[in-house]
């Protein structure tokens, strides 16, 4: 990638007013709220009872993509620019994609633990996504620069990044909960409807981000193409390499292959897109096409990766 083309993606700009931030907020929140009628306090109980899958799985999305994904964005060395490396260390720190819960069951996986890693992930990312983006961030764009010497000082807000995801996850997430264990009638009825308009929002999202940024979107669209392809590729594969190094049941190697590999980067876009979090940035287009194409891909590749595990565990019945 040359140094005009890493320009041209981070000057792609998305400027929203506070209505448009608010809205953005606002529906996130009933996103959230949605994933969470999915939620049971009994699925956590159930985690000390088999604590291993659970454990494996909440390590390798936790801990380890984090850190393997500072690793490979340093790789790629000067072929991306900071804001992308830093764009694939977000994503990385979001929790787990609530589409995950489906692509294990079309993989025929085990979708009680697909559910409580969800849970799990969603529940501490309140926690865990400002803090691998604040750890991870920082020693990538600190390395980084030793490398390539041209890298912005950057503060990332780990306190601002707190705040917002602490109001957007964890008051939809209680609620959410609590509207599962006491009206679980309502629960049913709105579960689906959200996770629908989940998919809507995002796509929502996307579009909103590059209406106006059309051109340059479609100049640099090869080589974000590419970085999200071997990084999803790097996530998938380390779900799998755990659940398989774990010894872990074949079914649960499929939900962690999964659950690794699928983000929640609407997250991602709302941090970019709805707060003024990233207003002191330099321009960080970079990240926004980094997380707005991982959530476009994840699809793909799950749905890829589910079907190719259906089929296998066909063959092996069929054997």
């Amino acid at each position: 990638m040359t140094p005009e083309t890493a320009a041209a993606i981070d000057a792609i700009e998305v400027n929203l007013n506070a209505g448009g931030m608010n809205t953005i907020n606002i529906v996130l929140a009933f996103v959230m709220f949605g994933v969470a009628l999915g939620i049971k306090p009994r699925m956590f109980v159930e985690v000390f009872k088999k604590p291993k899958s659970v454990l494996l799985g909440a390590c390798s999305q936790l801990i380890l993509l984090p850190a393997f994904t500072c690793g490979l964005a340093l790789l790629f060395g000067k072929w991306i620019s900071p804001m992308m490396g830093l764009g694939m260390v977000l994503v990385a720190a979001c929790p787990g994609g609530n589409i995950s819960n489906f692509m294990s069951s079309l993989a025929k996986g085990n979708v009680e633990l697909s559910v409580s890693l969800t849970a799990i992930s969603t529940a501490l990312a309140v926690l865990m996504t400002p803090f691998n983006f604040w750890l991870w961030g920082n020693i990538y764009l600190h390395t980084a620069s030793n490398i390539a010497g041209d890298v912005p000082v950057l503060a990332i807000p780990l306190w601002d990044v707190f705040k917002t995801i602490f109001i957007l996850l964890g008051i939809p997430l209680t609620l959410g909960i609590l509207t599962s264990q006491f009206l679980p009638k309502v629960a049913n009825a709105l579960k689906k409807p959200l996770q629908w308009i989940s998919i809507v929002f995002f796509l929502v999202m996307v579009v909103l981000a590059f209406k106006g940024n059309m051109e340059a979107f479609m100049k640099c669209v090869k080589y974000i193409f590419v970085v999200v392809l071997i990084h999803n590729f790097l996530a998938l594969t380390l779900g799998y390499t755990v659940a398989t190094v774990g010894k872990l049941p074949f079914r649960d190697r499929r939900t962690l292959t999964i659950e690794t590999g699928i983000q929640n980067s609407g997250l991602g876009l709302v941090l970019l897109l709805g707060t003024s979090i990233f207003a002191g940035f330099p321009p960080h287009g970079g990240m926004l096409v980094i997380t707005a194409w991982w959530g476009i891909w994840h699809i793909i590749s799950g749905l890829t990766v589910a079907t190719v595990f259906n089929l296998t565990r066909r063959k092996e019945t069929a054997a």
